[in-house]
């Protein structure tokens, strides 16, 4: 901010003044609209976090957020989760499955490292050992195919 004995001074008609308020009124404007630009990509960024990872982040992405960040992650995360409920009938359409559309609903995946359990729609669990490979439904793998646990194995 200028001095008040500068600001009394361009009122009073010292034009020489004038300019560099002028000029320092856009340096702050400009400031602003980058400023801006930045956290919209950000946003930007942090909605796509949401169709890439799903509705729980790492927590080394999380640990780069701010608290602001990390609540308008979790009611863009509500708003979308509603919104799916209520496209489907009963059971909802869940959005995020599928990036791209499959050419077919099975695919042939490698577990890339230990995951555990995993249940199926018939409701059979298998065991998700690193370097082993399983027939699966494609929507019941594509999170974890994104995530790095599976891996979709092209013959």
């Amino acid at each position: 901010s200028l001095p008040s004995s500068r600001r009394s001074e361009a009122k009073a008609g010292r034009t020489d003044l004038i300019f560099l308020i002028r000029f320092r009124h856009c340096c702050l404007l400009r400031n602003q609209r980058c400023l801006l630009a930045y956290l919209y990509d950000r946003l930007l960024r942090i909605r796509a976090l949401r169709w890439e990872y799903g509705s729980v982040l790492p927590n080394a992405i999380q640990f780069h957020m701010s608290a602001e960040e990390v609540e308008w992650f979790n009611r863009y995360k509500k708003s979308l989760a509603t919104y799916m409920r209520s496209v489907g009938g009963e059971e909802g359409l869940d959005l995020t499955q599928d990036i791209k559309p499959p050419k077919s609903l099975y695919i042939e995946v490698r577990c890339l490292r230990d995951h555990g359990e995993f249940e199926v729609d018939d409701g059979t669990t298998i065991l998700l050992k690193k370097n082993s490979q399983h027939f699966l439904p494609r929507w019941k793998c594509e999170h974890l195919i994104r995530q790095g646990v599976l891996e979709h194995v092209l013959s």
